[in-house]
């Protein structure tokens, strides 16, 4: 705060010597219907923007009676918001879908097949990788197995990430690839097999074994892979995102391009629990930097619910002899707990079950006190037993939510749940209330990369078709205010960047995004149908709609 005052006290000082001239700013936003996001969510007219940074905001008169620019924007009664935060995504996984089959259409694990004999034959590759295969989707919702996939390629290696990322489908040219034997898994959860031989199903880190053979883009094929994703979310308003689980080479590059003035978007990093990331990062203390932040570590607790991965108190509802994965021990959660807290890192762990939830609220608790202003998080924290909602708020423990995961579990979470859990699941509102703000993203690629999506699934409880009508646990609904917080100023609070990010107040970043409708008064239906028209950041455009 002292820092805004300051800054705002030298430019004053440095535009005009004479109280009488107006003052010259870059740029003049006015006509418009500004929602600010502050603390009393006021609502303002224009704004004064200067060396990328908000002056002031105010009525028409106030601003352009105050200040002069050469350029104006004249928003025409347009509502604009602060620049859209996501604040638990996989941008670098973003900018590599494109080198992945898309999935996600299939509703049978044979169109899956059709779909990658067609790429193949098309434009043949050294490997073949898809992304999005869900199989809740298909007709008996079982995993498939891998022998039509090995049959129809036999010497390349394939690699079909489901859509949660969480499980993966290889063939035997993969599996010979990888070494791995049956005698070598640890954690027998982690692979499914029939009659004690591989079905080509591997979950959590064995799934990740896998993901990490696939040869990475280099130079300018991923720079082009970066620019795009960077582009796509500035089409859907996104200003900032916190990218859920980095390595140091990646985090260097986008480093060097945002130096370069070549990625405008603003990057908190959680880093991957890894040596070279602790050695690089975490034990030379918190990076701050203009437009990348990294003071956070990314562990996972479990699974996936689709993949029957979360980890529950409880066995399945569909499965009765299954509890999920607890994919980390309480000694090895509590082991990187204390390393991030002796260096000053946020810790974010991912728990999706009420099990592993359990788990990293009570391993948190050991090193938390009352009160805290750590903002250690879970993330999703989709299934939480009755009794656990209080240790959020008794520790200030941050719930990082993705809304349209609710939207999108919908149909079948009840199966896996049952009538009584379901009930404590995707419970956004009773999250919120535990320390009075929750920060929300959508854990993009999995689910679109639209804020607006967030905000409508956090306000309607409804898909993007409406369904269902009344809402899904519409108990559990945000409020129009309490949703654009979430992916503003909240967002923002969760990355330890409220004081330059996420709002529309003096001395903050001028990021803002502007809507052809107001998200905020027009029917809930319409909510979906928004277009963003303008995206900016410090002060420059880098999207304009069409």
């Amino acid at each position: 705060m002292l820092r805004r005052l300051l800054f705002l006290l030298l430019l004053l000082m440095g535009f005009s010597s004479c109280h009488n001239e107006r003052i010259s700013v870059d740029l003049i936003v006015q006509n418009a219907v500004i929602y600010t996001s502050d603390s009393a969510f006021s609502i303002h007219a224009a704004m004064a923007i200067a060396e990328g940074k908000i002056l002031e905001v105010g009525d028409n008169e106030l601003i352009n009676g105050k200040y002069s620019a050469d350029s104006t924007l004249d928003a025409s009664g347009k509502a604009i918001y602060p620049g859209f935060i996501d604040a638990h995504c996989h941008f670098y996984g973003l900018s590599l879908l494109s080198r992945y089959s898309d999935l996600s259409s299939a509703t049978s694990y044979e169109q899956v097949l059709k779909i990658l004999l067609k790429q193949q034959n098309e434009k043949p590759r050294e490997w073949i990788t898809g992304r999005g295969w869900d199989q809740n989707k298909w007709v008996g919702q079982q995993f498939p197995d891998n022998k039509k996939l090995s049959e129809l390629f036999p010497e390349i290696p394939v690699v079909l990430i489901r859509v949660d990322g969480h499980a993966v489908l290889v063939n035997e040219a993969a599996i010979a690839l990888s070494g791995i034997t049956t005698d070598s898994i640890v954690n027998k959860k982690e692979a499914v097999l029939d009659n004690g031989i591989f079905t080509g199903i591997f979950l959590e880190s064995m799934a990740d074994r896998f993901r990490n053979l696939i040869p990475e883009p280099k130079g300018q094929e991923l720079f082009e892979l970066v620019d795009s994703a960077a582009n796509q979310c500035y089409s859907v308003g996104l200003t900032m995102v916190a990218d859920a689980g980095l390595d140091a080479g990646v985090i260097d590059f986008l480093d060097s391009l945002q130096s370069e003035d070549q990625l405008q978007m603003a990057i908190y990093t959680m880093l991957n629990p890894n040596e070279e990331n602790f050695k690089q990062f975490m034990r030379k203390g918190i990076v701050v930097k203009p437009k990348l932040i990294v003071r956070s570590l990314k562990l996972y607790a479990d699974g996936a619910l689709g993949s029957r991965g979360a980890c529950l108190l409880n066995p399945y509802s569909d499965s009765p002899d299954n509890f999920g994965i607890l994919t980390i021990t309480p000694e090895d959660l509590g082991r990187y707990c204390l390393m991030a807290y002796d260096n000053g890192y946020q810790v974010n762990t991912h728990a999706i079950g009420d099990s592993a939830v359990r788990t990293v609220l009570k391993v948190y608790s050991d090193y938390l006190l009352p009160g805290n202003d750590l903002r250690w998080r879970v993330e999703h924290a989709q299934v939480v037993h009755p009794d656990d909602f209080k240790l959020f708020a008794e520790f200030a423990i941050i719930p990082s939510v993705q809304a349209t995961h609710a939207t999108s579990d919908m149909g079948w979470a009840k199966q896996r749940l049952g009538d009584y859990r379901i009930r404590n699941a995707y419970a956004y509102k009773t999250l919120m209330q535990q320390n009075g703000w929750i920060p929300n993203g959508t854990d993009f690629p999995i689910e679109n990369i639209s804020p607006l999506l967030t905000f409508y699934a956090s306000v309607a409880r409804k898909d993007p078709k409406g369904n269902p009508v009344k809402g899904f646990q519409k108990e559990n609904a945000l409020i129009c205010q309490e949703a654009l917080r979430s992916i503003t100023k909240w967002a923002a609070k969760s990355c330890f960047e409220e004081n330059r990010r996420g709002s529309i107040e003096p001395g903050m970043n001028a990021d803002f995004v502007m809507i052809d409708r107001d998200i905020m008064q027009v029917p809930e239906k319409e909510i979906p149908r928004a277009k963003v028209l303008l995206t900016v950041i410090d002060g420059k455009a880098v999207y304009t709609g069409k």
